[in-house]
């Protein structure tokens, strides 16, 4: 028999969601929704359901640079997905590693909250990922709030200015969670800004931030153009979440292989 080509290696690194819906299941699901081989290394374990987090166990720091070292040398990870980091010495050490491999894409996925409203990020965590982890990334993916938490300014605007400046090259900046009729999803960068207009559905869905940043990785990694990655990321997540079922007494989750 031939040898056939591996798929594209794409690592995420974030929380263990046990209801599948958000974190470690869902980026697993995207990447291969994509055609890509997902690598995955898990921050912190989670006490959660559908309906909210209640609280996060963080993985012991020695335990993840350990991990990160053997899968680096190993095996040529192409692009980085990162979610829920859960500590300010989680961060750390993943810039670390980040700084030492330089893999070519970096997507962050700022997860400061849950979809209940509990903070997941305490203030050291917040400067760290601006002082460390924003100047290794390629495209940050916050909502509204996390923007503006992440800055302090109000505006979408202002605040992808000032991510931009702290060093990362691009910026989606989504407005699912926004009272509006329609979803304005906007992406900055170098060669200037681009608004993707989407219906709005009748609901949301838990990952839907975790399926796009994943998306994003697993299509910039096959060499799209941004843009062209950003797009398609946007149009499985936004087909993931119109297809998406209601397991328990919370929110939704999106069916990211709808396609099947």
């Amino acid at each position: 028999m031939p040898l056939m080509l591996s798929p594209i290696p794409v690592l995420t690194i974030s929380g263990h969601d046990p209801t599948g819906g958000a974190g470690i299941q869902a980026d697993i699901e995207a990447i291969l929704s994509h055609g890509c081989h997902p690598l995955s290394l898990i921050t912190c374990l989670t006490a959660q359901d559908t309906q909210d987090v209640r609280r996060i166990f963080p993985q012991p720091v020695d335990a993840l640079l350990e991990q990160l070292e053997v899968l680096f040398d190993d095996i040529p990870v192409q692009a980085v997905k990162i979610g829920l980091l859960g500590t300010d010495e989680v961060a750390q050490a993943i810039a670390y590693a980040l700084r030492k491999h330089r893999p070519r894409i970096v997507v962050l996925d700022p997860v400061l909250h849950s979809g209940g409203g509990q903070s997941l990020a305490d203030n050291a965590l917040i400067e760290t990922l601006k002082r460390e982890l924003l100047p290794l990334t390629t495209v940050l993916t916050p909502n509204l709030l996390e923007a503006r938490r992440l800055t302090g300014e109000h505006k979408a605007a202002a605040c992808a200015k000032a991510l931009l400046t702290s060093g990362c090259q691009a910026v989606l900046i989504t407005g699912g969670d926004e009272p509006t009729p329609v979803i304005y999803n906007t992406l900055y960068h170098a060669a200037g800004i681009k608004t993707f207009t989407w219906e709005r559905l009748p609901h949301g869905a838990h990952g839907s931030g975790c399926t796009l940043a994943s998306a994003l990785a697993a299509l910039l990694a096959q060499g799209l153009t941004l843009e062209e990655a950003a797009r398609k990321a946007q149009q499985y997540t936004w087909n993931a979440i119109k297809h998406s079922f209601r397991p328990g007494r919370g929110q939704f989750i999106p069916k990211r292989m709808f396609w099947s």
